[in-house]
């Protein structure tokens, strides 16, 4: 009996130590959840500006840079594309610059292989001097138009009647630079907590911490102050903390061939169609990479699952969640045609070299095989129409007035990143601080 009665009591022990336990919770400062190149470059420049405060990132994977910034072409875009005087064209080009100052004090591997942006018709003709007019506009360094035989000068497998030439563009390890990102912000005294998946932000009673945010596993931290970047989760993040559902996140998942690894001398840098003003995306495109493949694509599709780089990543509840919203609904219907013909190309790759072949016309089906995939975090609003400017928002309440939500942050936003890190931290200034 006395034997029973001690296992007993043993047994509430544990259970009141589970909820009432005297290891105290970490509290800092300011918390960034989402280890992404946008949040880790935005603990990095908020540390930097105020070293005495204390902060961490959360991110709810094993390593940083997991998934938009792990997966995406690997370009240092130059900024031809955006609307002049738009905040996307300041940033991308400010982000060029501070980029390449970044990748040489750190001695980050990176090529400036420039970018052919090429006309192979009179329609695409009138395009191309629109975007040069842009590019001039935005003052991306050292943008000029060549004809045919400046387009064989700079790629002599490649053809068209003119092309805009940016020699400024280049390519580098996006998830790398998101690990230096790191490594400066803990080498600033900041904390990364890997493997935490954010459930809940709820109100602490300690009124000089008042946000406790909580992990899937059970911990929790304390916070002054929050800043999400939460990339493809960036909207239900936001809901955590009373925030409407939109703009709602929409992935879409782009899928890339590789070019043979024999053929791959053919490209010597970016070789870019001009973009069809009607729809949404860039089309396909010729990327080499830092490890000297070449990648061909991306195609666009929906992706049946947040996460998901193939076609049998399923994710049947979110997979419901972007059918079941009028704004995706809206746009499926807007763009039924381009959309039939992306599923095409992802099902049949003979349709996506036929595409490549207009530019590099000795590239053939047996020259390329299946590459790898990523996935877009495409905000939507209401209507179907994709939201191309940043995006925050706040809360309300005690958390809510102490969380600031960056639920979009348009691409380019690894070009960008050391830019738009400088924006946010004069938000997190302006509004904490």
């Amino acid at each position: 009996m006395a034997i029973c009665i001690r296992n007993i009591r043993i047994n509430q022990l544990k259970i009141l130590n589970k909820y009432f336990s005297t290891k105290p919770e970490k509290q800092y400062d300011i918390v960034v959840v989402g280890g992404g190149i946008v949040g880790v470059a935005s603990a990095r420049e908020i540390l930097l500006r105020y070293p005495n405060l204390k902060m961490a990132i959360l991110e709810k994977e094993p390593k940083l840079a997991m998934h938009q910034s792990g997966h995406n072409s690997g370009v240092v875009h130059a900024g031809i594309y955006y609307k002049p005087g738009s905040l996307k064209a300041k940033l991308c080009v400010e982000g060029l610059k501070l980029s390449y100052k970044y990748f040489d004090e750190k001695n980050i591997p990176h090529k400036k292989v420039g970018k052919l942006i090429v006309a192979t018709n009179s329609l695409e003709l009138d395009r191309l001097m629109d975007l040069h007019e842009r590019g001039m506009k935005n003052e991306v360094p050292d943008l000029k138009l060549v004809d045919s035989k400046g387009i064989k000068e700079i790629e002599p497998h490649c053809r068209g009647i003119k092309a805009l030439w940016s020699p400024q563009t280049g390519i580098v390890d996006w998830a790398l630079v998101t690990e230096y990102y790191g490594k400066d912000f803990k080498a600033s005294g900041g904390d990364i907590h890997l493997n935490f998946e954010v459930t809940n932000f709820e109100e602490s009673s300690n009124r000089d911490y008042p946000v406790t945010i909580r992990s899937k596993d059970g911990t929790s931290v304390s916070a002054k102050n929050v800043l999400t970047c939460g990339g493809l989760q960036s909207d239900k993040i936001a809901e955590m903390s009373g925030c409407s559902s939109s703009p709602k996140i929409v992935p879409f998942r782009g899928e890339y061939l590789l070019l043979n690894p024999e053929k791959a001398h053919m490209i010597k840098g970016n070789i870019y169609p001009v973009p069809d003003p009607r729809f949404p995306f860039l089309g396909v495109h010729f990327t080499p990479r830092m490890d000297g493949s070449v990648w061909l694509g991306p195609n666009a599709v929906l992706a049946f699952k947040r996460e998901g780089y193939n076609w049998s990543d399923i994710n049947v509840v979110e997979l419901f969640d972007a059918l079941k919203f009028r704004g995706f609904q809206k746009m499926a219907l807007k763009y039924v045609g381009a959309g039939i013909k992306e599923i095409a190309q992802s099902a049949c790759s003979q349709l996506q070299v036929r595409e490549l072949q207009k530019y590099v016309p000795e590239i053939q089906a047996s020259d390329v095989s299946k590459g790898p995939a990523g996935v877009r975090a495409q905000a939507l609003d209401d209507e179907g129409n994709l939201v191309e400017d940043f995006r925050f928002d706040m809360g309300q309440g005690v958390v809510g007035s102490r969380v600031l939500h960056c639920r979009n942050a348009p691409s380019p936003g690894a070009t960008s990143s050391l830019a738009i890190a400088k924006m946010i931290a004069d938000k997190i200034a302006e509004k904490f601080l």
